[in-house]
């Protein structure tokens, strides 16, 4: 087992990480920028060093300095969190040459399934059902356009290593799609440094449904149950909850089945997500597979039982799963809310700045991640998500009341928040029926 663990994260997935490293009894150092010298991971970790300055291509995204943090302090794993480096390759690759553990899958596997075109070719070929789409990379708007003509409109452009909705648009038509297939491309060249797209039929009004999978250095995979991420806001979600509401035992089975199958197509080792597009007849595609833990990993945490932070860590020190598929129980229901510095009246434009009081509620079947505390400063340098809210109860009504109520408790003074907008998703008839697809924030906010 490891002795030390670099975090190379902010926030509060840092001190996610470091608490479960804190129960194994596992040394752990955390990165902070400049701007991040307060920080709440920066101050819970066993040792912390500074690695440049507030601007994140700066501190956390260069790479030797982050090796370099990691050799000076002698920690044997780098534990990458999500965003930033964590399905980096080159990083991957960096840190095998320096003989230090990355948590996460290797460098071959990252490479192959961030591409959404490789992965989509890797798909077909394991008979895993994918949306119709371009096989190959697209690389000009006239290629796209011949190509899109053959799909079928409504397309979705997207960017080969996208992530996050960036470089993503939807063409109703081809009087439109130049422009959007520029536009997304431009922005995928900004944002990843490729130009890589790719061109698949846009599935109008779909549930976005994505399987949490982990997998061993000794060829066993298991599905922990789904997630239901529908309720997003410019590809960026909000809300997630685990179960789905609508999706049958019988067609659980067969996506989980679908998802097992997928990461053993590829030999997947460490956790990952395979992500799936449910139309409304219960046809379910192949969207993307993401090779981290995700911002939502908590609620498949609330239903199961397992530590997926644990599990992460224990895997990449060669250790087998600790669960078989059959140990495997989904109890209850679990809701995430994403809050975020924000300010929804505003188009969502960031609000940071110093939270003057926090009250952070608790109880039975509550939790809350965050890496926030009074006086607190939020900076305008990175995501403006603060904290995760998860409740737990014996069934979804139960656990929308409790959200509720949860949310109704918090108090963040100083900064502007989405918790009321939240709020009003959860009292929204429709959220509450289940009746929600991947157009609700659209549909009935904007």
């Amino acid at each position: 087992m490891f002795q030390k663990i670099l975090i190379a994260n902010r926030g509060e997935i840092a001190v996610r990480i470091i608490r479960a490293c804190r129960e194994m009894g596992i040394k752990t150092v955390a990165v902070y920028s400049e701007t991040d010298r307060e920080a709440l991971h920066a101050q819970l970790a066993d040792e912390s060093i500074c690695i440049g300055p507030g601007k994140a291509s700066e501190s956390y995204l260069d790479m030797e300095r982050i090796l370099s943090a990691t050799i000076v302090t002698k920690a044997d794993a780098i534990h990458p969190g999500f965003g930033f480096l964590s399905e980096n390759s080159k990083f991957v690759e960096m840190c095998q040459k320096c003989k230090i553990t990355f948590i996460g899958p290797s460098a071959e596997l990252i490479h192959k399934m961030g591409n959404k075109s490789e992965a989509r070719k890797t798909m077909i070929a394991a008979g895993v059902p994918v949306v119709p789409g371009t096989k190959e990379a697209v690389f000009s708007a006239e290629e796209g356009l011949r190509l899109a003509a053959d799909i079928g409109y409504p397309v979705m452009i997207k960017a080969s290593s996208g992530g996050g909705g960036k470089g993503m648009r939807i063409a109703q038509d081809e009087k439109e799609f130049i422009s959007q297939f520029q536009m997304a491309q431009r922005e995928s060249i900004h944002a990843f440094s490729d130009d890589t797209m790719y061109i698949e039929k846009y599935i109008e009004k779909p549930r976005h449904i994505e399987f949490q999978i982990l997998g061993d250095g000794f060829g066993n995979v298991v599905q922990l149950g789904e997630r239901d991420c529908s309720i997003q806001r410019k590809h960026q979600k909000l809300i997630e909850e685990s179960p789905c509401s609508i999706i049958s035992d019988k067609l659980r089975k067969k996506m989980g089945d679908t998802a097992v199958k997928a990461a053993k197509a590829v030999g997947y080792v460490n956790a990952g997500t395979i992500e799936f597009l449910l139309d409304k007849y219960s046809n379910f595609y192949f969207m993307e597979m993401n090779t981290r833990i995700q911002v939502e990993h908590p609620v498949t945490e609330m239903v199961t039982g397992l530590d997926l932070i644990k599990e992460q860590i224990n895997i990449a020190a060669g250790l087998p799963l600790s669960v078989s598929q059959k140990d495997v129980l989904m109890r209850g229901h679990a809701i995430e809310c994403r809050i975020n510095a924000e300010d929804p009246k505003k188009k969502f434009m960031p609000c940071p700045g110093k939270i003057n009081h926090l009250h952070i509620p608790g109880g039975n079947g509550v939790r809350i991640d965050t890496g926030v505390y009074h006086g607190y400063t939020v900076t305008p340098n990175y995501d403006s998500m603060i904290m995760k809210v998860i409740v737990h109860d014996k069934d979804r009504q139960s656990a929308i009341h409790k959200m509720r109520s949860t949310l109704g408790e918090v108090i963040i003074d100083g900064i502007t928040t989405n918790i009321d907008f939240q709020y009003e998703i959860l009292n929204h008839k429709k959220f509450q029926s289940g009746d929600v697809t991947t157009h609700f924030i659209l549909e009935e906010f904007e």
